[in-house]
């Protein structure tokens, strides 16, 4: 997922450059959250693991250029459910920036604008998460549907900032919106294989019972909250 150079020019990418401040605003919240809750040492090698994991999504997985951005099977809602919000959009955004650094420098300057498209549709799936996963399930058991609708959630915001960008910078001209539809019907086919990629990550995490105390992963994925009575 990378906005294509030159949908949006240099003037207008001053609006990437807040709406990458305000994200990592937000991610520096939710990792001082997850600080307080499991320790520093968690959350960094959290973190260190879904940013080579990132790593790998962008630069080994197969991805295509299509109308004004790539497909790329980003695993989002695999990621948060793994390690939870904070050390997903950690990674997502260093994973990103390693790519561009080594592989992609001429992205470097769409980096404000792809962290933004990365992160934000991120953020979402969290507080929806919090709505159809019951407090009292880990989410080693979440359903199909729960994955699907996560799936759908991340996906789906992704495709709307992309769309953003290139009206934001080409305007909303036909061969625009041409481009626009063609990434996003190629894009929301990743929705048909993520939830079973979801699916299949967690039913190994299920017979990994040996894994459930580990650090690398939230607790959640293996424990259900403690819910604290006032």
């Amino acid at each position: 997922m990378h906005i294509e150079p030159g949908i949006v020019d240099s003037a207008k990418l001053v609006l990437s450059y807040g709406t990458a401040l305000a994200v990592f605003a937000y991610t520096a919240k939710l990792a001082w959250g997850t600080i307080r809750q499991d320790g520093a040492a968690p959350l960094a090698l959290r973190s260190l693991v879904a940013a080579v994991l990132v790593f790998c999504f962008f630069e080994v997985f197969p991805h295509y250029p299509v109308g004004v951005s790539e497909v790329h099977l980003i695993l989002g809602s695999t990621l948060f459910l793994m390690f939870g919000a904070a050390p997903a959009a950690i990674g997502l955004a260093a994973g990103l920036l390693l790519q561009g650094i080594f592989f992609a420098p001429w992205d470097l300057p769409q980096y404000g604008m792809n962290v933004t498209t990365l992160l934000v549709p991120l953020m979402a799936l969290s507080a929806l998460a919090r709505r159809i996963v019951p407090a009292h399930t880990a989410y080693k058991d979440v359903k199909y549907s729960q994955c699907l609708a996560l799936s759908v959630a991340y996906q789906g915001g992704v495709v709307a900032w992309v769309a953003f960008w290139a009206i934001y910078g080409q305007g909303a001209g036909a061969a625009n919106l041409a481009e626009i539809g063609a990434f996003g019907a190629a894009y929301m086919a990743v929705v048909l294989i993520e939830p079973l990629i979801d699916l299949m990550v967690l039913g190994a995490a299920k017979a990994l019972t040996q894994m459930r105390d580990s650090v690398v992963f939230q607790r959640r994925l293996y424990h259900v909250p403690v819910l604290v009575r006032h």
